[in-house]
């Protein structure tokens, strides 16, 4: 195969897909041609920005696959239409706010010292401080990405009678919500700190399962999460900590179930080569650079966490078609 410049070329240019994608979230780009505004004039004004602007942008957006255009006409394509509509039930315009956080993007500003330390440069804990309010970002704005995820926890754990949930690291609640949502006699704790547990109240009171939703402030390795539950969430994070922390948080866990209850646990995991599946891969850049110790980890070590934590029977399962995979053990 004759060698071409061409991926480097467009890996050097690729933060320009970032930053355009963000413009017309901005400008409500997706939303003005779901109202009827279809050509560069008519984004124009719709979008208060120059018919310039608007056609290079809306040309930019139709080559990365967001849009077509027709006779000078833009539409939009299904993943736009599901996604990136403000008004959308899976509207996702509201991840930028977390994916794009200043306190994230500067982590990956100096990645050559990142490597040569083998950890973040961001101060203390990196992403994982306590209090960092980039979590308030996540909780507000990932949820439309997780909702498949958490349907399956739902659909695998959720079985029917009274169930005590524990949420770790809740976040935007969801995934403990919908579990509630499966099962009526399910109560959930939720834990997080308490600027981010506020959201996730507001999200059990809408999704109406508010009057079964508790909250637990404090850090996972610290808090006192009380003792007798059925069900564990441990849902995107691990992989903030390394292995020994790891074994360490699923140890207090452990303790904290009934016998026969069962840890779930959502992660980036990777196969033993590490470069596959490759979306899953690609997540342990992101950990190195945000974190102090974090990592995307192995299907085989996170069974080994589990075992060493005093789990029995552990399996796997796809989260198709999103990039994660479930991890569940036996306590």
């Amino acid at each position: 195969m004759t060698p071409s410049p061409m991926l480097v070329f467009e890996t050097l240019q690729a933060y320009q897909r970032t930053e355009a994608l963000k413009a017309a979230l901005e400008l409500k780009l997706f939303t003005a041609i779901a109202g009827g505004a279809t050509t560069a004039e008519t984004l124009g004004e719709r979008c208060q920005a120059s018919a310039k602007g608007m056609r290079v942008l809306a040309d930019f957006m139709t080559v990365q696959g967001l849009l077509t255009k027709t006779n000078g006409a833009y539409a939009l394509t299904s993943d736009s239409a599901m996604f990136l509509v403000e008004g959308s039930p899976a509207y996702m315009g509201g991840m930028a706010n977390f994916m794009l956080h200043p306190g994230l993007k500067v982590a990956n500003e100096n990645l050559a010292e990142v490597v040569r330390k083998g950890g973040t440069l961001l101060p203390a804990e990196g992403s994982v401080s306590p209090e960092n309010p980039i979590w308030v970002d996540f909780a507000r704005g990932m949820m439309p990405m997780m909702m498949p995820a958490a349907q399956m926890i739902a659909a695998m754990s959720a079985r029917t009678g009274p169930m005590k949930v524990l949420d770790i690291a809740a976040g935007h609640g969801l995934f403990g919500i919908v579990v509630a949502q499966h099962n009526p006699e399910a109560v959930v704790y939720a834990l997080d700190w308490k600027a981010v547990l506020a959201v996730a109240r507001e999200h059990a009171g809408q999704f109406g399962v508010g009057a079964r939703w508790n909250a637990i402030e404090g850090d996972a390795f610290t808090a006192d999460y009380g003792a007798g539950y059925d069900l564990v969430l441990v849902t995107n994070f691990l992989h903030h900590f390394d292995y020994a922390c790891n074994v360490t948080l699923l140890k207090r866990l452990k303790a904290a179930m009934k016998p026969g209850g069962r840890v779930v646990i959502l992660e980036f995991a990777v196969n033993d080569d590490r470069v596959t599946p490759p979306n899953a891969a690609t997540f342990a850049l992101q950990m190195l650079s945000s974190t102090q110790a974090g990592d995307a980890y192995s299907f085989s070590e996170l069974e080994a966490m589990c075992r060493e934590a005093g789990f029995g029977e552990v399996t796997h399962h796809s989260v198709a078609p999103t990039p994660q995979s479930l991890t569940i053990a036996v306590a």
